[in-house]
């Protein structure tokens, strides 16, 4: 389907790399608004500013992209933001204001704001947005949920979440073969339709109705900066799923349709990862560094 929109609802922060003394806008949410951008689908965010020339700098650039951000909320404090450094040019945190104002605020959604959000064709957000309490909510728009665990979530998390979302992923880089299987097995067991685990340069698996499939990571020939592959990845797949369906919908036809569709966005995901690790930041404009580099 053409003309296909997701929004990102949650995070967004500017990562400030201490050995380049220059910041770049980020956080997942931007991030997966940037790169679904960049495969040619409308997007949209939906956060919280602060009031700081940290905040200044992602609304800026999110203007120049073209990424709506109107329905965003404004308060008087610190924007979010990460301290970074490069190790043989893999990224490295060195720690956060864990969200800045972004933690001290609810979302306070108005029906304006669910009018807006029935636009799109999924939301995404993450563990990182303060949004759990939230959720129910937001599914009750009918608007699919994509759900970033990252490295972070407990049974009781996921026993919290799941039920909300149709596609979560996990990081999985950190667990062995058989533990990875166990975890994505748990989530589908929580009501997720689709469950995507990540193993960076040794690929990603997806389960659905408890098939796994497997993709292989696609090598980068000019690896600058490590910071958004995971996000890219699930950009492009959530792109792709959304626009090889005839409605837009990301569970559409019979098992075997979908389980072609699941393998294609797992590849595309892969290729376009590749390429932004040839970016500085995760997708560029940098600007130097102002405010806190300590947390």
């Amino acid at each position: 389907m053409k003309n296909c929109r997701i929004i990102s609802i949650g995070d967004n922060v500017c990562d400030k790399y201490l050995s380049r003394g220059k910041m770049y806008p980020g956080g997942q949410c931007v991030n997966t608004c940037v790169y679904a951008k960049m495969n040619g689908t409308e997007a949209a965010y939906l956060g919280k500013y602060g009031s700081d020339e940290v905040a200044e700098h992602v609304q800026n650039t999110l203007a120049q992209l073209g990424i709506d951000d109107s329905h965003s909320r404004h308060f008087e404090g610190e924007n979010g933001f990460a301290l970074v450094t490069l190790k043989d040019n893999d990224r490295v945190f060195l720690g956060s204001n864990k969200g800045g104002i972004a933690k001290e605020y609810s979302f306070d959604f108005t029906q304006e704001d669910f009018d807006y959000i029935k636009k799109f064709q999924i939301i995404y957000t993450n563990l990182n947005s303060y949004i759990e309490e939230n959720l129910a909510e937001l599914k009750a728009t009918g608007v699919p949920i994509a759900y970033d665990f990252s490295i972070r979530w407990t049974d009781e998390y996921l026993e919290k979440v799941c039920p909300y979302i149709t596609i979560a992923i996990l990081s999985c880089a950190h667990l062995t073969p058989e533990k990875r299987e166990a975890e994505m097995k748990k989530v589908q067991a929580y009501g997720v339709p689709i469950v995507l685990g990540t193993i960076g340069e040794d690929g990603s698996y997806v389960l659905y109705k408890n098939q796994f499939i497997y993709a292989s990571a696609v090598h980068a020939d000019d690896v600058i900066d490590t910071m958004g592959a995971g996000d890219s990845y699930f950009a492009t797949f959530l792109c792709s799923l959304m626009e090889a369906s005839e409605t837009g919908a990301l569970l559409e036809g019979p098992d075997e349709v979908m389980l072609e569709r699941l393998k294609a966005a797992m590849n595309k995901g892969a290729v376009f990862s590749a390429n932004v690790c040839a970016m500085e930041g995760a997708f560029g404009y940098s600007t130097a560094i102002v405010g806190k580099t300590e947390v």
